[in-house]
């Protein structure tokens, strides 16, 4: 005998939907950062920062990635949805195509405003505006991708289903892309979900169990990236104030739980506000028994573009001409 449940649910499968087309958006591809060379004055700019507080860190941070990076550590960049509202897209997949960067992290909104940014050229809706009749979130074109993406997968995260359905939708948009470019240069990108937080959610048709199922994959996927840590690595936090930090909290105690010795880590959090999880989850107790943590405050759309020129700088004029400039197919 089933029991029924006592507090029935709202079936939403009226929701009415609109196409982006019909839409505004903040962001569009316009507005992108663009990549910059590394240069001599670059480096000396960098180099001319104080020796004090933040700029002295900021230059033992740049040391301490590009060597460890250089000695064959991995390095993980969690980042959050504000991140690729800002534009910064292009920074992100320069170093991952530089192979700067071994593996990212993020939550369901950066997968999302990933995706439309490829596919549509913009994102971010005003929304407060969208609050006021129920229109926020109710992106059909969007909403029908997440859906498409799980139906489509069987044992793949669902950050790398996310990325193999962008290929397959628009191989040229998906260049563009941090989930298509991780999935073509076949670099970890997980995609970490809460229920009830994302606007895909709102969505009538889109399998809870599916969602689920692929997220929870991409947890143990990260696990796999954090248990190659055991010789050392780097983690980096670009924006997430809760999420990302909480799950990266779990996975490295899962590894450390299976006798993984990850401990000696170089962690950094980047925000505009200083907040509690992403400074005791990353920068403070995973490196209490070695390694050590920073933290970076400033708007990421310039901390993010001083990140990347930095790391090249800090690595290419360091070793020399055409180092660093080798793109994996």
């Amino acid at each position: 005998m089933t029991n029924k449940p006592r507090h029935e649910p709202l079936d939403i499968s009226g929701v009415r939907r609109r196409s982006i087309a019909d839409l505004a958006r903040k962001v569009s591809k316009e507005d992108l950062a663009a990549v910059m060379e590394p240069t001599p004055a670059l480096r000396q700019f960098l180099g001319s920062l104080p020796g004090v507080l933040a700029g002295r860190e900021f230059r033992d941070f740049l040391d301490a990635v590009t060597g460890r990076r250089a000695a064959g550590q991995p390095v993980l960049v969690m980042f959050g949805g504000h991140v690729v509202k800002c534009g910064l897209v292009p920074l992100l997949t320069d170093l991952m195509e530089r192979g700067y960067v071994s593996a990212l992290a993020t939550h369901g909104a950066g997968a999302i405003h990933d995706v439309e940014m490829a596919l549509f050229g913009r994102t971010s809706e005003e929304v407060a505006d969208g609050l006021m009749d129920g229109s926020f979130g109710m992106v059909r074109e969007t909403g029908d991708f997440f859906l498409r993406a799980l139906e489509s997968g069987s044992e793949e995260g669902l950050g790398e289903l996310l990325g193999r359905c962008l290929v397959e939708t628009d191989r040229k948009a998906a260049h563009s892309s941090l989930l298509g470019t991780a999935y073509r240069l076949r670099a970890p990108l997980t995609v970490h979900v809460a229920i009830g937080t994302d606007i895909v959610h709102q969505h009538p048709g889109l399998s809870a169990g599916a969602l689920g199922e692929a997220s929870y994959r991409d947890f143990l996927v990260l696990c796999r990236v954090l248990s190659g840590m055991a010789g050392g690595g780097v983690v980096i936090n670009l924006g997430s104030a809760v999420l990302m930090p909480e799950v990266f909290l779990k996975a490295l105690t899962v590894v450390r739980n299976l006798g993984h010795p990850v401990h000696d880590l170089v962690t950094a959090n980047f925000d505009m506000l200083r907040h509690y999880r992403p400074r005791v989850n990353v920068v403070e107790r995973p490196t209490r028994n070695g390694g050590r943590g920073f933290e970076f405050t400033g708007h990421h759309e310039i901390m993010v573009p001083l990140l990347h020129i930095g790391l090249r700088c800090w690595a290419e004029l360091d070793a020399g001409p055409g180092a660093g400039e080798e793109k994996r197919d």
